[in-house]
């Protein structure tokens, strides 16, 4: 697929599934020598699958090698700081999702700022998470579970890929919305905990689309309720949690960020571009409708505004679950 150059410029910056760029002055020229894509998780994970795939398309249509380093660490706070220090001339970009705004308040003390020392710019994607329980359990609906959770409190296992994750604070929302009391149990990923749930050992986990979708085709999970505010085109039929939990919301974010001071000049020339549904790379590569990921539209306020939200959300929750870096 052959795109016009602003329109790749446009997309670009909110493309991978969770992009920012920290201190980036977006010049004519750009780029004119090799950028980085730090990632702040290990290879062979979503975020760095994606991050190749962008790369690769970025690398073929700007002519210059975008290289991704992958720097895991606490929570992916090693790479935010790294591009944080690096270099303001745009060539260091940041891949960043929401353990950016979970870290802000899991952390007492960081070396930056998130909201602060990186901008918001363009673009957001967003992907759902899905409810999927273990077919023993007796819910076929999130209000059958919730009454089937609050008449058995402490019974039923919640499994995530880790202590911390964004799946894991998606369950502990949950748990405050709907008042019922489950039992986390953290995994090493989102593979041993799905094992784990087809195996029966725990009953629910908040888990990707992408590792979770084919089990919920073949009938060995059922899906209860997708998490984002509207529902999933990859699983119609398949309601919200919003719609039996008022005001229930949690998805995968794209942020594009960068400095303060270039931010308002790059967002007008990202937006000149069309954007609809993300779709610069072709559906065999990047593997997106099964993420149902979306691009959407908005000015820096906007995304300014949804990232103060979810890190006050994030942060409630993380309080109220008393959860504590390890």
């Amino acid at each position: 697929m052959k795109l016009p150059r602003r329109q790749f410029l446009h997309l670009a910056a909110g493309a991978a599934a969770l992009p920012a760029v920290s201190r980036f002055a977006w010049a004519q020229t750009y780029p004119s020598r090799p950028v980085r894509i730090i990632v702040g998780f290990a290879a062979g994970g979503a975020n760095d699958i994606l991050a190749r795939l962008m790369g690769q398309w970025l690398s073929e249509r700007l002519g210059q090698p975008f290289v991704i380093e992958n720097r895991p660490g606490a929570g992916s706070n090693i790479a935010t700081e790294a591009v944080v220090r690096a270099p303001p001339d745009g060539y260091t970009l940041l891949l960043v999702g929401p353990a950016n705004a979970i870290n802000a308040t899991l952390y007492d003390k960081l070396n930056f700022n998130f909201i602060r020392d990186i901008a918001p710019v363009a673009s957001i994607i967003r992907a759902p998470y899905v409810m999927v329980v273990h077919p023993s359990v007796p819910a076929k609906t999130v209000p059958e579970f919730i009454a089937y959770a609050k008449a058995n409190p402490g019974k039923l296992n919640m499994a995530s890929a880790r202590q911390r994750d964004h799946p894991h604070v998606t369950g502990e929302l949950f748990k405050m919305m709907a008042g019922v009391d489950m039992v986390h149990v953290p995994y090493r990923g989102v593979a041993p905990a799905l094992t784990d749930l087809l195996g029966g050992q725990v009953q629910v986990v908040f888990a990707n689309l992408a590792a979770s979708i084919e089990y919920i085709r073949a009938g060995k999970l059922r899906a209860l309720a997708v998490t984002t505010a509207t529902r999933s085109e990859a699983l119609p039929d398949i309601p919200t949690v919003g719609e039996f939990v008022p005001g229930y919301e949690a998805s995968t974010c794209v942020w594009p960020r960068r400095a303060q001071e270039h931010a308002r000049r790059d967002h007008r020339q990202a937006q000149q571009g069309d954007q609809r549904r993300l779709s610069p790379i072709p559906r065999s590569r990047r593997g997106l409708p099964t993420w149902a990921a979306r691009c959407l539209r908005g000015s820096p306020a906007d995304f300014g505004k949804l990232i103060a939200e979810e890190t006050e959300k994030w942060g409630k929750v993380i309080r109220a679950a008393n959860i504590r870096p390890e």
